[in-house]
């Protein structure tokens, strides 16, 4: 499957803003997806997952309350609403899909197909 993640941009502190991932290829409705960030100097960490049928979602503790993860398969996208944004949360943000079941705190290995990642800027 391939992905394409898009709606990155600058907001201020406490603004929102909504990524969506879109995919094409195999059958999207087969993947689990997930989302991952990676802030300037650090590692790539978990944001959130969510089951092939959308019903089971994970999140990461720092998100959890202010990020929401869904999914439509209808239409081949996923998408995160990314609510009261902190400066923290600044970071390329990329969607993944995995041919299998998730779990809380996913690792980016676990996951085989990557989009390109779009920029999320908070200012303060």
């Amino acid at each position: 499957v391939q992905l394409q993640a898009f709606g990155g941009g600058l907001v201020q502190a406490g603004g929102s803003l909504r990524l969506s991932c879109a995919a094409s290829g195999r059958a999207f409705s087969i993947y689990s997806m997930g989302w991952f960030r990676q802030a300037p100097g650090k590692e790539r960490e978990f944001v959130a997952a969510i089951g092939r049928l959308g019903s089971t979602t994970y999140y990461a503790d720092s998100v959890k309350g202010r990020f929401t993860i869904s999914r439509d398969n209808a239409k081949n996208a996923m998408y995160l609403q990314m609510n009261s944004l902190k400066p923290e949360d600044t970071a390329v943000y990329y969607c993944a899909a995995r041919a299998s079941v998730i779990r809380a705190m996913m690792s980016e290995a676990e996951f085989g197909s990557w989009g390109q990642g779009t920029l999320v800027t908070v200012s303060s």
